[in-house]
Formats: C-alpha cells, sequence, structure tokens
C-alpha cells in the first residue's frame, strides 16, 4: 500500500502565498535530457523534489531520466535520492519521497538512438496508464547547444512531440541558445518546426529568482520611484555579475564561450530590460515581452568598441589565502587561449526615458566577491548650500538591487553626521529579504519548473528577445575575434583589468566595489 502523502492544503512546508495563490500544477510529467549533469544534481531534481514536497506538483507527477549510463529505474531513484539529500531546500520526508520516487524511470541511449527514443515513448505510455499524466509532458533539455537539434528531431520522429486532445507538449532548453545570431536563428527554426513557439520554454534562471521579480514590484507598486526613474535623475546605470571561483570543471564548455557570451548575452541583457523597460499594461506573457523586446530594439552600440568594452582573464595568484591557478593553467584550457573571463560594456538606450544615460555592464570570474546587483546611480544635487568641507564625503544617491547573494535593497543618501558641524556623508537604508519576510524564498528553477507545467510563460524570453540579445552582443565580440588579441590579465581578487576602470574613468565615474 502506497503511503498516505499529506494533502497541499495540509502540509506546514507550503507557505502562505502558496495558500492565498495556489498554483499547483495539474497531471503532468517531466522527462529529463543530461541528467547526470552538475545542473541536474544540484538544481534541477532537488527543486523538483521541493516542489513535491510543497505539495505543489500531482500526486502522480512523474520524472524520467534520459542518458547514456546503464542504469535501471533502481539506480536512477537513487541517484535522485542522492541529489535531493544533498542539495534540497526543504527537509527530507521519507513519505514525501516514497511517493515521488515510485514515479521515477529511466531510459538508456544515445541522442540519435530511434530505438531508444522509441522505448522512452512506451515508458511514457506506461506512466500515462499506471500514473495518470493525461499524456502531459515537458521535456528538460540540460545537455549542450549542439544536441538541441538532434533531440528535438528525435522527438518529433517518435511523436512525442505531438499533443492530442487536450493533452500538451513542451520544451525546456537550457542557455546558451546559440553562440550568435546566426546560430541562434538556426535553432529557433529547428526548435519551432517541432514544437510551436508557446510551447518552447527558453530558461533563464535569473528571471526566476525573488530579487529578479522584486525589481518589477520595486519600480511598479511604488509612487516613490518611477518619477525620478528616468535621465533627468539618473545619472548612470551598473549591472554587475561578479564570481569569485574560477571555471572549475566547466574548460570544455568555457573555453570559446568567455564570460560575454556566458552570462552578459542572456542573464544581464535580461537585467537591463527589466530594469529599463515602461511599465507594461499587465504582468501576461506578451505584455511583459513587448516592453522588454522594445528596450532591446533600442539599445545602441557604441561606435568605438574599443573605448566601450574591456576584456580580461585572471592569472595566476591569491584568492584570499588560498594560491590558484591562471585560467590558462586550468586543466583542459589551451595555451593560448584568447578567451576571456571578465568582460565589460557600455550600452547607450535610444529612448526618451533614458537618452544620455550610460548602462554598464560586467561579468567575471575571480572577481573581489560573488554578487550580482543592478546599480542605478542618481545625479548630484544641483545647488548645495553647503560649504565643501561639509560634502567632502558625499557620493552619489543610489538604489542599489542586489540579486544575490545577500538578497535585498539598499538606498545610499547623505544624512548629516551627529555632532555641532554641518557635515554631511553617505548612509545606507538596507532591505534584506531574510530579516524583512518570514517566508522563505524558493530556489529560482522552483519557479521556473512549476511556470513550465502550468504553462506560465512570462518569465521565459521567447525568440524575439535571443535574437536581440544576441544583435548587441555580436558587434563586440566580432570586433575581439577579428582582433585576435590576448585579453588583458588581471590579478584573482581584484575587480577585473585596469582596461575596465578606464572605460568608466573616460566617462568621469567610477565602478562600485559591492
Amino acid at each position: 500500500m502506497s503511503p498516505t502523502r499529506v494533502s497541499a492544503s495540509e502540509n506546514p512546508l507550503r507557505d502562505d502565498r502558496d495558500r492565498r495563490l495556489p498554483r499547483i500544477a495539474g497531471p503532468s510529467g517531466l522527462v529529463m535530457f543530461g541528467v547526470t549533469g552538475d545542473l541536474a544534481r544540484k538544481k534541477l531534481m532537488p527543486a523538483i523534489y521541493d516542489l513535491f514536497n510543497r505539495g505543489l506538483l500531482p500526486p502522480g507527477f512523474s520524472l524520467v531520466g534520459y542518458g547514456r549510463r546503464d542504469w535501471s529505474d533502481a539506480d536512477f531513484a537513487e541517484q535522485v535520492r542522492s541529489s535531493v539529500s544533498r542539495y534540497a531546500r526543504t527537509p527530507f520526508r521519507a513519505e514525501v519521497w516514497e511517493q515521488l520516487a515510485e514515479g521515477l524511470r529511466f531510459v538508456q541511449g544515445n541522442f540519435d538512438d530511434d530505438a531508444a527514443f522509441d522505448r522512452l515513448a512506451e515508458v511514457l505510455a506506461e506512466l500515462d496508464t499506471t500514473r495518470g499524466i493525461g499524456g502531459n509532458y515537458g521535456f528538460y533539455l540540460s545537455i549542450p547547444p549542439g544536441a538541441f537539434p538532434v533531440v528535438t528531431k528525435q522527438l518529433a520522429r517518435s511523436g512525442l512531440s505531438r499533443q492530442d486532445g487536450d493533452s500538451w507538449r513542451r520544451v525546456v532548453i537550457e542557455k546558451p541558445f546559440g553562440h550568435d545570431l546566426e546560430s541562434a536563428r538556426e535553432l529557433n527554426e529547428v526548435v519551432e518546426s517541432v514544437f510551436p513557439p508557446d510551447s518552447v520554454f527558453r530558461i533563464d534562471h535569473y528571471l526566476g529568482k525573488e530579487t529578479v521579480q522584486n525589481l518589477l514590484a520595486l519600480r511598479f507598486a511604488n509612487q516613490l520611484w518611477e518619477p525620478i526613474w528616468n535621465a533627468h535623475y539618473v545619472d548612470h546605470v551598473q549591472i554587475t555579475m561578479a564570481e569569485d571561483i574560477g571555471i572549475g570543471g566547466r574548460a570544455g564548455y568555457y573555453d570559446g564561450i568567455g564570460a560575454a557570451r556566458d552570462v552578459i548575452q542572456n542573464h544581464l541583457l535580461q537585467l537591463l530590460a527589466l530594469t529599463a523597460m515602461e511599465e507594461p499594461i499587465s504582468f501576461d506573457a506578451k505584455d511583459l515581452r513587448a516592453e522588454k523586446e522594445k528596450v532591446l530594439s533600442a539599445v545602441r552600440v557604441p561606435i568605438d568598441l574599443d573605448s566601450a568594452a574591456a576584456r580580461g582573464q585572471y592569472s595566476k595568484g591569491y584568492q584570499g589565502n588560498e594560491a590558484v591557478n591562471g585560467f590558462l593553467e586550468e586543466d583542459g584550457i589551451a595555451p593560448d587561449s584568447i578567451t576571456e573571463t571578465f568582460a565589460a560594456l557600455r550600452l547607450d538606450i535610444d529612448t526618451r526615458r533614458w537618452a544620455g544615460v550610460p548602462f554598464y555592464l560586467r561579468a567575471g570570474k575571480r572577481l573581489g566577491r560573488r554578487v550580482t546587483e543592478i546599480a542605478v546611480v542618481f545625479k548630484r544635487a544641483p545647488f548645495l548650500p553647503f560649504d565643501n568641507t561639509a560634502t567632502g564625503e558625499l557620493g552619489q544617491n543610489a538604489i542599489v538591487i542586489r540579486v544575490q547573494p545577500d538578497e535585498g535593497v539598499t538606498i545610499r543618501f547623505g544624512s548629516k553626521v551627529p555632532g555641532t558641524a554641518m557635515e554631511v556623508r553617505d548612509v545606507s537604508m538596507d532591505m534584506s529579504y531574510g530579516e524583512s519576510f518570514t517566508e522563505s524564498s524558493p530556489e529560482a528553477y522552483e519557479r521556473l519548473i512549476l511556470d513550465v507545467l502550468l504553462g506560465d510563460p512570462p518569465l521565459f524570453p521567447r525568440h524575439e528577445e535571443v535574437e536581440l540579445s544576441w544583435k548587441i552582443l555580436d558587434p563586440f565580440t566580432k570586433h575581439w575575434e577579428s582582433a585576435g588579441k590576448q585579453p588583458e590579465a588581471y590579478y584573482p581578487g581584484q575587480w577585473g583589468p585596469a582596461s575596465a576602470h578606464d572605460m568608466l574613468s573616460r566617462d568621469g565615474r567610477s565602478w562600485r566595489v559591492p
């Protein structure tokens, strides 16, 4: 007899938000390609367990792994359990696990194996009967982009992409989606020849983060900010994604890709679009996408790419007290590689709201600390009725949205220093998610996987956004590749190469130190 599962309404792990706005998936299952990879092991499988544990997946939910390993269903279940035990956000509960494990299956095969995909079709048909899935499946492609076309074509050949009656079939694709505009267009044509556009979910996990979604609340739920969120008051915007680690074991993926293609094309340009877009009519997918596409269409790439961009490679040195290899000494990296581990760009947006306001984007590895933030830096007050000595330590006002790891919002402004003299100094007002809310924030992949199963697409970029992003980045990457120069070296723990700081100093500005 199957163990009794705690109902959604009784589950103590469901937070108040879930009770107020129940977003519970109907009968469905997920087929996961790339189940042995780090993403599946550390993020996807734990997220599925957490959703199940919170009562947000149906009792008959099924997860099918597809891969080359010689695994039985029991072997796959053990791998999932190991991943869940180590990485899940919610507590491990035996009775919940046992019910989830009943729906775990594994199919062995290569991506071009017709017989294996036919077996996959048989397994899904069996689950339709035994688990009440109703023919509703998502296909999660946690695999290298080069394998997308062969897998989608196999899904078409085997009939797995075909939707019958009221059932649905959806495909989930991880970034990077192509390596330039041309390849992105080719890939879009392949995928959308098999699945209709509304059934293609391109994952950008940054869009599932609570703080990224809070940017929309910060801007459009408050009268306080919108009147000053424009070129009359904003001096510039800085968007930073910094990591304090190297490439680790990702040499096979990272070499030839680099920081710009890896995170600027997707994560940072999405953050730029959300920061700069106009208020949407609603938060429905089509309205939200329309405003983001307008912003990306209005981005202007500077003519002088040398002065509007910087590239770097981390060298050998110390990260804190630990001696670390340089990029060229990492395992699997060619000693003459010109792949950048740091990239910074200046972009302008030709709209009435943002004319004359530069947006500075930077991303890199082996930097000072791990942080992702959006800093909206305001112009100085046009007149200060103070002596110069009174405001000597006064900087520019700023609103800083901290995406990770210390999620929250900081407002920097000037305040009088206590004492008999008039002295003004910068202070910070801080809102921390951990201190302001008792609810724990779900992992981004929990939100995104649930959205896939619900068919709720606002957080997923369509191919128009992907292609517009490549259109912005391509001039920079092609310029760097045609020059063939080695990226400028920078030491671990620093904030990128000297050229990145020169890029802002030429504009009379400087990077924030997060």
